[in-house]
């Protein structure tokens, strides 16, 4: 009995300090997931201009003073500014420069003004090369690689090339690289085949160039007119357009004597800030294709933050020269772009 009643005291006490001791917190609510975030896509602006005079010779040694950028008549403050091969600098990187040489500075290329803008190491372009490789490339194709292999071959190193080619489908010979052997491998590696689908590699072609930073133009060596594609030029321009991405295209004296060939060769390269070329024979194929080596090396590599701007599609872009250089001098870039949706 006496332990019993023991037994019973100890359970007792023991229920009473478990009274006592703290109890253990509910677990907190989960929060709810946060209500829909809105993303906004601020997209840099890259353009590629070319300032000619009267007598088509390049215009060099300007600055982001003498350019105005007007996007559907608002106009635009310069971010970047370039020339040529060289990098593209902060515009910040020129003002101090101009206070540099007024106060009395010397520019040294060896040293460094930590107080200034950090300079950007992106320069040269990346260059994409699509050749015609259809049926209509039978008569002359050897010296059609000749000139492309010339042309590759003098580029300057900054500048990375991918080599393609296309008859009813496209092919990768080389990805973009700075390996000229690699890009030369490629070039050779192709032959003449199936019916030419231009407008559908030149969509891949853009596609790929497009997922690369800084400055890209493609270069097209076409034989005729395009009889497989899905798409349709003006839809491949436009794209060209809103990628920034000038067209050259380097033809024959074949696609000449066809009037919508050489039509939509010319609107396409003038629309993206590109040019066309009709070669009568492998002389004019060189010389065209050194002609858009020098092109792309005088180009002036402009960028932008768009200002506030309701319209989300179709924008107008007119580049203007400030000051004497708009009587003098002429120039040549893409008419417009249409901005990426937001998502």
């Amino acid at each position: 009995m006496a332990q019993r009643s023991l037994a019973l005291i100890f359970l007792t006490v023991l229920a009473v300090a478990g009274a006592a001791l703290p109890q253990e917190a509910p677990p907190a609510p989960q929060s709810q997931s946060p209500g829909p975030v809105l993303h906004v896509d601020v997209n840099l602006v890259l353009l590629n201009v070319a300032v000619t005079d009267r007598k088509g010779n390049y215009v060099t040694g300007l600055r982001p003073s003498d350019f105005t950028i007007l996007e559907d008549g608002i106009a635009q403050k310069i971010a970047t500014f370039g020339e040529g091969n060289g990098p593209q600098r902060p515009v910040e990187a020129f003002t101090a420069d101009a206070g540099a040489k007024d106060a009395g500075g010397k520019k040294d290329g060896g040293s460094t003004d930590s107080s200034a803008p950090e300079v950007s190491t992106m320069s040269g372009a990346n260059i994409f090369i699509l050749f015609d490789t259809s049926n209509y490339m039978y008569r002359g194709f050897a010296f059609a690689q000749d000139a492309i292999a010339e042309f590759v071959r003098s580029l300057e190193s900054p500048e990375r090339v991918a080599f393609y080619a296309y008859s009813r489908n496209l092919y990768r010979g080389s990805p973009l690289t700075d390996d000229r052997t690699q890009v030369l491998r490629g070039v050779r590696s192709t032959v003449a085949g199936d019916y030419p689908a231009l407008y559908n590699a030149l969509l891949l072609t853009l596609k790929d160039a497009g997922q690369f930073p800084g400055r890209k133009v493609v270069v097209v060596f076409s034989n005729g007119p395009d009889e497989a594609s899905m798409v349709a030029p003006e839809d491949i321009g436009e794209l060209a357009q809103s990628e920034g991405i000038p067209i050259y295209i380097i033809s024959t004296r074949e696609a000449k004597l066809d009037p919508v060939s050489s039509t939509v060769f010319q609107r396409m390269s003038a629309a993206t800030g590109g040019e066309a070329y009709f070669a009568k024979n492998w002389k004019d194929q060189r010389e065209a294709f050194a002609a858009i080596r020098n092109d792309v090396g005088h180009l002036y590599s402009l960028s932008y933050y768009p200002q506030s701007n309701p319209n989300r599609g179709w924008r107008t872009l007119k580049i203007k020269l400030n000051g004497e250089a708009a009587k003098k001098y002429h120039i040549r870039t893409r008419s417009g772009y249409r901005p990426n949706s937001s998502r």
